[in-house]
């Protein structure tokens, strides 16, 4: 029988995908710590979108195992795996452009509730998630926007709309991936901050091009390089990694630093 700490609440063993001779995740070794943020980095191909396709089973591993909270979920199917609190975010939007911000919030809840098909019913008798899709607005800044058209809202608000309709089916580990991709700057700090506010009491595992956004949130940085772990830490120590600057070509790293410097200064 396998076990883990108990404060880890997610843990890879050798995880393993290969597609017809390409390896494209090679013995992987996750370990995500509870009530953290945790930063899945590298170049393009390392294989950081293959991991979360693994992690919640839109593709079977080759070999090794998945366990979330101790218990081996490597064979469940995707709809077991986000049953018991694994859901991922961003890359399939949940949200309906011609609905308001409330009704898709609304029905997100219905899904949690497992009445997402009673369209049928009465409007009354959904009124009670009204007060629960207020509270869920309010926590992400869109209270102001309940009654807005979805198709309307910015890029940055719709990015936190989506955060809210993955928190109403109470996630207890959250996989945000890409979550500022194609964002402004403006879009980018609301994201940001963001997170960080609803990452209170929850665990995040995301996958995150921008450094600057994986310096202001990651608690813990895991670096892929052609499907290996490269690295493992926190930024100060995976940035002044020679290995992760070659991996990065340079750019990406010194430009933060830069950053860094200057805020600092």
């Amino acid at each position: 029988m396998t076990h883990s700490t108990p404060d880890v609440i997610l843990q890879t063993q050798d995880l393993t995908k290969s597609f017809k001779g390409f390896t494209a995740v090679s013995g992987v070794n996750l370990s995500i710590q509870r009530g953290h943020i945790h930063a899945l980095i590298g170049p393009n191909g390392a294989g950081k979108t293959t991991v979360f396709n693994l992690l919640t089973k839109f593709l079977k591993p080759t070999s090794g195992k998945i366990l979330f909270n101790s218990e081996d979920i490597t064979k469940l199917e995707p709809a077991a795996i986000a049953r018991k609190g694994v859901i991922r975010s961003f890359q399939i939007s949940a949200v309906f452009p011609h609905l308001t911000v409330l009704e898709n919030v609304r029905i997100a809840l219905q899904r949690k509730e497992g009445t997402s098909f009673h369209f049928w019913k009465h409007e009354s008798t959904l009124n009670r998630l009204n007060d629960k899709a207020v509270d869920l607005l309010d926590s992400v800044g869109l209270s102001d926007f309940a009654s807005t058209v979805t198709v309307d809202l910015s890029y940055g608000r719709k990015r936190a709309l989506e955060i809210a309709t993955t928190l109403a089916v109470e996630p207890e580990l959250m996989l945000l991936d890409e979550p500022t991709q194609g964002m402004g700057h403006e879009d980018v700090g609301l994201v940001t901050e963001l997170i960080k506010t609803v990452s209170k009491n929850r665990t995040i595992l995301m996958v995150e091009h921008n450094l600057q956004v994986v310096s202001r949130l990651a608690d813990r940085i895991t670096v892929l390089q052609r499907g290996s772990i490269l690295t493992e830490g926190n930024y100060q120590e995976v940035s002044n990694n020679p290995e992760v600057r070659e991996a990065y070509l340079g750019s990406e790293i010194e430009t933060e630093h830069k950053h860094s410097a200057e805020v600092a200064s």
